[in-house]
């Protein structure tokens, strides 16, 4: 195998992460209606429900660092598959488990922690494997994962629902979409055994030659060569210092950086938009529920079309241009969305401002974040920074879904002069921040490789 095929062959594994997280997460979305009829749920418990698995994802993105210090990337992402496996067959409450909210919610949370895991190794593997010239493309076919796995799960599970009665969705229908997971957690499971370890990790733990030998099957001996020696001197320093200070004032600050962008992927009111976008359609933008299908295949269809679009550009244009670029979209999108809610002039122009929202973030803060956070760290602290950003990253995601209802049905939002328009100026505000960070503090990290990216922050 050539080490073209042999690099796209792991990175699509690896990505297959990317996928489940996709997949975990959207699935709740098909099966709630009818496992809350099931179980009679009051709107509280419904919440707890779909949400409960955002806790364990929190957890999982904490106990990431330390996990793949110890055990490794490969080894970690297998956690996150076994996971992934027994949230799917165990949240469709096989029949010999008391049916209740409390063990759905138990698998949900187990699902979650594979989500922390995965999100935070998958990209970051692909970062320590690929060559730096193409290293932007490889991490951004993760976030590509993610949202094929939002639009194969939204289909799944309309499949699967749409061949049942209402009666026989609300009694084993919402089983059958969890176990539809099944199909891709236990390829992602078995696929794993067959993908190298990181040779960074390796490089880490002292096994440099099995780290030369994977490098070589990468990028050819002369560059894996280059690519040892940068790794090693990196290192070095590392071992003039017994133990890391993770308060020093120098690494503190890096993570702070990366922990700030993070968190601001999810302040743009992303997942507000792809969570309750059935509700904005249906309340904004006055369409009916009968139009749900085509109104989510619309939001699905454009944000895969312009994750392809960063692919192809992340690493000829850069990082920092992409995230000014789709800031000002999204900017311009939320714009149109709120001036016309203002006016009380909701249609096309509504439905065009979200379009592009959800086009300029699917260009920019959905790959370029994930590219920029497994770039950015130092060797040294690399795993346990990544654990911070994106457990913090997945509490904003909580915070968000949390607060964003309760916005939109404030008195406040929904009277002059505002009219339903406020939380999307407030997301307006956080891209501004972007835009600030990403001028003053994200370092441009096209063509380098990890180890010269570090003497950004010398």
């Amino acid at each position: 195998m050539n080490k073209k095929a042999f690099l796209l062959l792991i990175t699509a594994i690896s990505a297959l992460g990317g996928l489940l997280f996709g997949y975990d997460t959207g699935v709740i979305n098909g099966a709630q209606f009818f496992l809350s009829k099931y179980f009679e749920l009051d709107a509280t418990l419904k919440g707890w429900v779909v949400g409960s698995a955002l806790v364990g994802c929190f957890t999982g993105a904490i106990i990431a660092g330390p996990l793949s210090i110890k055990i490794g990337r490969k080894w970690s992402l297998i956690v996150s598959a076994v996971l992934f496996s027994v949230s799917a067959w165990g949240s469709g409450l096989p029949e010999m488990f008391p049916e209740t909210v409390t063990m759905l919610v138990i698998f949900r949370i187990i699902g979650g922690v594979g989500i922390g895991i995965a999100s935070m190794n998958a990209p970051m593997y692909i970062a320590e494997i690929a060559p730096s010239n193409i290293r932007g493309k490889m991490v951004t076919y993760y976030q590509l994962a993610i949202v094929v796995g939002f639009f194969v799960v939204f289909l799944a599970t309309y499949f699967i629902g749409n061949g049942l009665t209402e009666a026989e969705n609300i009694q084993f229908g919402w089983r059958r979409m969890f176990w539809s997971e099944l199909v891709p957690s236990l390829l992602f499971l078995v696929l794993l055994f067959f993908v190298p370890k990181s040779p960074r990790w390796l490089a880490i733990k002292g096994e440099d030659e099995e780290a030369l030998h994977i490098l070589n099957k990468v990028h050819g001996k002369e560059q894996a060569q280059h690519e040892i020696k940068e790794i090693k001197a990196s290192l070095e320093q590392k071992e003039q210092k017994e133990k890391v200070n993770y308060y020093s004032k120098a690494i503190l600050v890096i993570i702070i950086i990366g922990t700030a962008l993070s968190v601001l992927q999810q302040f743009t009111g992303i997942n507000a938009v792809l969570y309750y976008g059935a509700d904005i359609f249906e309340k904004a933008l006055g369409f009916g529920k009968e139009d749900v299908l085509a109104q989510q295949i619309l939001l699905a269809f454009v944000n895969l079309v312009f994750t392809f679009v960063a692919m192809y550009t992340v690493d000829k244009y850069g990082r920092k241009p992409l995230l000014y670029v789709g800031s000002i979209g999204m900017i311009v999108g939320f714009l149109l969305l709120g001036v016309s809610l203002q006016q009380n002039a909701v249609g096309l122009v509504s439905l065009i401002g979200v379009l592009i929202f959800i086009g300029s973030f699917a260009l920019s803060m959905g790959p370029v974040v994930w590219v920029i956070l497994s770039e950015m760290f130092p060797n040294k602290i690399r795993s346990v920074a990544m654990s911070v950003a994106v457990a913090a990253q997945w509490a904003a995601n909580y915070l968000v879904s949390q607060t964003f209802p309760i916005v939109m049905e404030s008195e406040a939002n929904n009277s002059t002069p505002w009219n339903g328009s406020m939380p999307y100026f407030i997301f307006i505000g956080f891209i501004l921040i972007i835009i600030f960070l990403t001028y003053k503090f994200i370092p441009e990290t096209k063509g380098k490789t990890l180890e010269e990216i570090e003497g950004f922050w010398e």
